[in-house]
């Protein structure tokens, strides 16, 4: 059946009753579902599959199903980005977004085959907020996802290139913020590439597990309401409109109660960010002073660092970095505390929780970047005071009690620093 190709005008509203209710029940300031084109794109392409799997065992009609498919298309292809207002974090368990959806998909439907096609009997056949809102929220997770792995994979090559460049650069070691041992630059940028990665592997193992998705649990995951096969053609189609290699969940019960998976994204996103601190904290600290503090290296200078004190440069990048991993970590005790909320049958915190991911990744994406680009990529291990540190290295005494043993060599350092107090006394000849 060929379906007329109509155009809204763009003040027409698709969005029904239900979403404009939700505009006044949920006004905060924050994300609407509009404001995510990856999550409105993915939920009208669960609608476009649930279509096309509930014509095909007897549920709508042939010229709805390609009224509503062709709306979905639309929807997924960017089309009408102004007819998703209504809150991302909102109550009822995505009611509302679900709705949002149904409305502007048969209202559209409606309009490209002259019938009426209601956002309930026919875009909503065979499903549920209950499990079509996790699938959507799955499928966006794994798009949301590509661009701070691929962040983080370019933090730890900018790493790797500074390992190499400065790979027999010698400087002083420290524990407790103390005078430790000899190593190199090499050594340290590598062992912080080595741990980018390692935390980037954590968060895309993470992620994979959302190509397991609940569509076709219906309510709290009975199947209620849906059609002997509807699941299984409903996944293959969904399956085929995202390119992606999806599996129905084992336990439909189990995917709509617990989402612990959601919170290992979470923790995962967080070991990003606070490894990224961490690094971050090192390079700030190796670079301060230049004349009062440690002096070992130099990052790019990227802005004045004071507006009183000239020639003043701060590390800037280092502390933005910083300041984003305590934003990463609370939106990840915040999806800890949403999945430990959820009763019984059905976890209905899960628009805090995709809000919350969103955020995480965004600024694991935005650190990652920053950091590489605006910091690392121009870390020069020329810092005014790296050689005259080193002369606190405690190598020679280490190698000295290996021989003599500790007692002995820690003697022989302490008469030397009081005979010596020039040389810090470090240095064992």
């Amino acid at each position: 059946m060929v379906i007329a190709q109509t155009t809204t005008e763009p003040e027409t509203r698709l969005y029904g009753q239900q979403t404009t209710l939700s505009l006044g029940n949920f006004p905060g300031p924050g994300r609407t579902f509009g404001d995510v084109p990856t999550f409105v794109r993915n939920y009208a392409l669960v609608k476009l599959a649930a279509a096309r799997a509930n014509h095909e065992v007897g549920v709508l009609d042939e010229g709805r199903r390609d009224a509503i498919v062709a709306a979905c298309e639309e929807i997924a292809d960017g089309a009408h980005p102004g007819q998703f207002p209504s809150a991302l974090l909102l109550g009822g368990g995505g009611t509302t977004t679900n709705m949002n959806v149904n409305e502007v998909v048969a209202a559209r439907a409606s309009q490209l085959l002259g019938e009426p096609v209601h956002p309930n009997d026919h875009v909503n056949a065979s499903q549920s907020t209950n499990d079509t809102y996790p699938t959507a929220m799955a499928l966006t997770m794994l798009d949301l996802a590509h661009e701070p792995l691929e962040a983080l994979y370019e933090l730890a090559t900018a790493l790797e290139a500074k390992g190499a460049e400065f790979d027999q650069t010698p400087h002083l070691g420290r524990t407790c913020v103390r005078d430790a041992v000899t190593l190199t630059a090499g050594q340290s940028h590598r062992a912080q590439a080595a741990a980018i990665r390692r935390t980037a592997g954590a968060l895309g193992d993470a992620v994979a597990e959302m190509h397991t998705v609940a569509l076709g649990a219906t309510a709290v995951g009975t199947g209620l309401g849906a059609p002997e096969g509807y699941r299984a053609i409903a996944v293959r189609e969904l399956a085929t409109v995202t390119g992606r290699d999806l599996q129905p969940a084992p336990d439909l019960f189990d995917a709509l109660a617990n989402l612990d998976p959601y919170a290992a994204i979470a923790d995962a996103g967080a070991r990003a960010g606070l490894t990224m601190a961490k690094i971050a904290a090192d390079i700030r600290l190796l670079s301060s002073g230049p004349a009062g503090g440690f002096g070992d290296l130099t990052i790019p200078a990227v802005q004045a660092g004071s507006s009183i004190m000239p020639a003043k440069v701060n590390p800037a990048i280092p502390e933005y970095v910083m300041q984003l991993s305590y934003r990463i970590r609370g939106a990840a005790h915040t999806v800890q505390c949403a999945v430990a909320a959820g009763e019984l049958e059905l976890n209905i915190m899960e628009p805090v929780i995709v809000d919350s991911i969103i955020t995480i990744l965004a600024d694991i994406t935005s650190a990652a970047t920053s950091f590489a680009r605006r910091c690392v990529n121009g870390i020069t291990w020329d810092g005014p005071r790296r050689e005259e540190n080193l002369r606190g290295a405690l190598d020679s005494w280490v190698t000295l009690a290996a021989t003599t043993g500790y007692e002995t060599s820690t003697t022989r350092y302490h008469d030397q620093a009081q005979t010596a107090p020039a040389t810090n006394g470090a240095r064992h000849d």
